[in-house]
């Protein structure tokens, strides 16, 4: 066998003629590429404009009805579509929630930025997720400048994240799977703590790793009555004030009660 002439060397085939084809591969795997990103991008600008239109219409107390650009301009940054299955990647900026496996579900974009919204974050601030899920809410957090610390009582879920939160330039977001009901004491108290399951009460060690002057926004209800979405403020005396916000559907929390 002549594995000149196969590979394009040899005085039968056209000058150059394997570099045509890895170029001419190579340029249709760029464009490929680029396209889907264009698609991708197009896609997160749709899912801000929605994400803008929802709150417009819900007007929440809170936010009266406006969602804080830096939060958005975040929400914008995160690559949604790799945080989801690939089966559902296509639906990745569609504003609803979507499963992401063992009875979970990553949050309605929406509901994503009000969540965040509400803690009121800089960066620099030390934030506790309770409940990574697919790890698109620990990104946001990080996204916006924050020392992260999110937890999984799923553990197969658990390490997706933190692979994937990895994979996606998160990498500083400090993972753990197990169960978060207690909180991450070694790193408490926290500026803020959000909360992405619902319980029937809200975790009294969680209120104790809150900083005075911090937040905590969490559902709070059954799974099968209605929930409301919950905003906790530690005053900067230590007393506590609640306010309930709005009705949402959360999975149920799992762990200690």
């Amino acid at each position: 066998m002549n594995w000149r002439r196969l590979t394009g060397h040899g005085p039968g085939a056209p000058p150059g003629s394997w570099r045509f084809r890895v170029v001419l591969a190579t340029g249709v795997a760029l464009l490929a590429g680029t396209l889907q990103a264009d698609t991708f991008e197009r896609e997160r600008e749709r899912m801000i404009r929605e994400i803008r239109e929802t709150a417009e219409q819900a007007a929440e107390p809170t936010t009266d009805g406006v969602i804080d650009k830096t939060v958005l301009d975040a929400l914008g940054r995160v690559p949604r579509h790799l945080f989801v299955p690939a089966n559902v990647a296509g639906k990745a900026y569609d504003n609803r929630p979507l499963p992401i496996g063992y009875g979970q579900t990553i949050s309605q974009p929406y509901i994503v930025a009000l969540m965040t919204d509400l803690l009121d974050i800089q960066p620099g601030d030390r934030v506790f997720e309770l409940g990574t899920g697919s790890g698109y809410q620990a990104a946001v957090l990080a996204e916006l400048g924050c020392d992260v610390w999110t937890m999984e009582i799923v553990e197969e879920l658990g390490e997706r994240a933190a692979e994937q939160l990895e994979a996606t330039g998160y990498g500083q977001v400090r993972t753990r799977t197990g169960d978060a009901y207690y909180g991450w004491e070694e790193h408490a108290p926290f500026d803020a703590i959000v909360v992405t399951a619902a319980g029937d009460h809200i975790p009294p060690p969680l209120i104790q790793q809150l900083k005075p002057g911090a937040r905590m926004v969490i559902p709070v209800g059954s799974s099968f009555l209605t929930q409301q979405l919950m905003l906790v403020e530690k005053l900067p005396d230590g007393a506590v004030r609640t306010r309930e916000l709005l009705p949402v559907a959360f999975v149920p929390l799992t762990g200690s009660r």
